[in-house]
């Protein structure tokens, strides 16, 4: 191994793990994690896996980005996708939209785009957000701008799959509308993760490490996912160590 395991290089190997099995994983704008968790499945599968990124001229064969993106989704045709959001609670609601009062908000983000759309549609969303705050997971989101569950009845093949943090990976039951935590990250702890939690969540009674990246995937990392990835986010390929 020719350097220790960064943060981001564990939470690009936890995301290929995550997407194990599936056969199409689309990458929404301004996602390098976990496009290039994306691009390591892919490798890792064989290159068996369809990839599109948005904003990629190479892993993307889309002509009209978020118009295909959506089409696909409607027709089942994309097996994972991810979301994020500047407040997300123990429901799997996200927030994209701002805190406060909606519609006076104290800050205001982007907006939700097509969020509840593709999170009601895409069988494995991904929740993914490097800040683990309580200022992030809180108990109830400010606005709800794509809820993580619905009411009996409604049609929906879609939903959140599990939460991936810069502190650990934690897994959705739908049944029960809740998270259950999987593994606190290396460098981390249980106590830390339940400090900087709003919501409550289920755990073990001892939670697990999350395992670090072999040399094999540290490689594929360092060396191709590097360079795929650099096609959309140059800078943020910089910041990979090569192998």
């Amino acid at each position: 191994m020719s350097a220790a395991v960064t943060p981001t290089e564990l939470l690009i190997a936890v995301i290929a793990r995550l997407l194990a099995g599936c056969g199409h994983v689309a990458v929404g704008a301004s996602s390098p994690i976990p496009g290039s968790g994306a691009l390591l499945a892919r490798a890792l599968s064989g290159d068996s896996m369809r990839i599109s990124v948005l904003g990629s001229r190479r892993h993307s064969f889309f002509t009209n980005g978020g118009v295909e993106l959506f089409d696909l989704a409607a027709q089942g045709r994309i097996d994972a996708f991810f979301l994020g959001g500047g407040q997300i609670d123990g429901r799997g609601n996200i927030n994209l939209v701002g805190t406060g009062q909606y519609p006076r908000t104290d800050v205001r983000w982007p907006g939700s785009f097509g969020s509840a759309y593709l999170y009601f549609l895409v069988p494995r969303v991904i929740l993914f957000r490097e800040e683990h705050t309580r200022r992030v997971m809180v108990p109830m989101v400010d606005f709800v701008s794509a809820p993580g569950v619905s009411d009996p009845g409604i049609h929906r093949p879609g939903g959140p799959h599990a939460l991936v943090t810069g502190l650990g990976l934690f897994a959705f039951d739908k049944d029960r509308a809740r998270f259950r935590l999987e593994s606190v990250h290396p460098g981390h702890t249980l106590e830390e993760v339940l400090d900087n939690t709003g919501f409550e969540f289920d755990r073990p009674q001892r939670a697990p490490v999350t395992p670090l990246p072999d040399e094999r995937v540290l490689a594929l990392i360092r060396r191709d996912v590097r360079a795929q990835i650099a096609d959309a986010y140059p800078r943020f390929a910089a910041t990979l160590a090569a192998a």
